[in-house]
């Protein structure tokens, strides 16, 4: 472990991306791409496409065809045929949008080089919606394509993934270039009520938060018994792909990651300075490697604590809130249910109500046409850092600062991937044995 003897302050903004940018001359700038996005009047007609055709890259297609009535699909993108196919079998079910999905059967692209041919398609706007792993250079892509981008969180799940994003956020700002993140909280009507409020001191300073993302398994990973005869490493992992950590990022990483986000819009986006963790597997999972749970226990720079709880096994206690505890009051968001302030004024949210979900898209498109596009690039960036961080706090057993999570050479993601290769998958790790690097 290349463990830093001293633990540094948190990073500030600046400092964060220079350490980027100093480590990626090879980058999308230094690349030579100059690609510019598109400007566009009220009227003009926005061409989108979508990489990634499951549920949430179809969810997003039809989020982003009812924000703007001037949008259209024109181009799909997957690894596998059928993905385009369903995606689109269910967005033209939707009655209000159906006349303006108009994909070709020639811009249905498939493969592992489908992102490059949704991107010369002619389109404007891209929605990134593939499994974790590949964000980063699909980001890369899009930016220096000078496409606007949806970009479907965790934006990596390594450490080079991030440093690799944080250089695209800082040319999507220079190219103009819309980039909104698929943090959904951070565009909830009531949430954003209720962190106003606490940033203004509804309950004092923050002292500390728990938050917990307590749920079943999202995608149990088949024996392998039932691998098709003649399918590839990779293929079995792609379609497998949230039980494999260089995909998903391991559950903490891929779901929990919104209330790691949660706790750093909490703190002002100010990262903290080390972690500690626990987590392992309970229930068998096969060939895959990821845990089932992980408890992070964060701490800034002042003292404050911040502790992440994540699980997800069946038939268990579920909870997915947060809890806020302040020098003058709390505050609490338990579930779905409107946000609850007791302090010097207690307040509850009783005002109205939106789908999260669909304001992403609706203020995406209204800062295309006004000509300010929204750059969410920062602060995804240090969300998506602080999870991993976490993760590899539980993986190798050790306290890991934000200054090493931020510098390590951990990249899971290979440069170069091909149907044939020979792709084994790495075993689960195993705390106090499993180094970090």
């Amino acid at each position: 472990m290349n463990a830093d003897p001293a633990f540094p302050s948190p990073t500030s903004r600046r400092e964060f991306l220079r350490t980027s940018s100093a480590a990626a001359l090879g980058g999308v700038l230094a690349a030579g791409y100059v690609g510019v996005a598109r400007a566009a009047g009220p009227t003009d007609t926005l061409k989108i496409g979508l990489i990634g055709c499951g549920g949430r890259g179809t969810g997003a297609a039809g989020q982003a065809l009812h924000a703007d009535p001037n949008v259209v699909l024109t181009a799909v993108g997957d690894v596998f045929p059928e993905k385009c196919e369903e995606s689109l079998g269910a967005l033209m079910r939707d009655k209000a949008i159906a006349d303006r999905v108009k994909v070709a059967p020639d811009h249905k692209f498939v493969g592992l080089d489908a992102i490059q041919k949704v991107l010369d398609s002619g389109v404007d706007v891209v929605l990134l919606a593939t499994p974790p792993g590949f964000r980063p250079q699909h980001l890369k892509a899009a930016v220096a394509a000078g496409k606007h981008i949806f970009c479907e969180k965790p934006m990596a799940t390594d450490p080079a993934g991030v440093r690799s994003v944080m250089d695209s956020v800082e040319s999507a700002k220079q190219k103009k270039i819309a980039l909104v993140a698929g943090f959904c909280w951070r565009r909830d009507v009531p949430r954003r009520e209720f962190y106003k409020r606490i940033h203004d001191g509804a309950i004092g300073e923050v002292r500390a938060i728990y938050a917990t993302y307590l749920t079943g398994p999202v995608k149990p990973m088949p024996p392998a018994e039932q691998r098709p005869a003649g399918m590839g490493d990779l293929e079995w992992q792609l379609r497998n792909w949230y039980n494999f950590t260089w995909l998903s990022g391991d559950g903490l990483v891929e779901q929990a990651c919104h209330s790691v986000d949660k706790i750093n819009w909490a703190m002002n986006d100010n990262p903290p300075v080390r972690a500690v963790a626990t987590g392992g597997r309970q229930i068998p999972n096969h060939d895959g490697n990821i845990f089932d749970h992980i408890d992070v226990f964060y701490e800034y720079e002042d003292g404050r604590r911040a502790i992440m709880a994540q699980r997800q096994i069946s038939n268990c206690y579920s909870d997915n809130s947060d809890y806020l505890i302040g020098s003058e009051g709390t505050g609490t968001i338990k579930g779905w249910n409107p946000p609850v302030i007791k302090g010097k004024q207690s307040w509850r949210y009783k005002g109205p109500s939106s789908d999260m979900y669909q304001n992403e898209h609706d203020e995406m498109f209204a800062s295309i046409r006004k000509g300010e596009p929204i750059n969410d690039g920062d602060w995804m960036a240090k969300s998506t850092l602080m999870a991993i961080m976490g993760r590899m706090a539980a993986y190798s057993g050790q306290e890991i600062t934000w200054e090493q999570a931020l510098k390590c050479d951990s990249q899971l993601v290979p440069d170069h991937l091909d149907w044939k290769m020979s792709f084994p998958i790495t075993p689960m790790a195993i705390p106090g044995v499993t180094k970090f690097v």
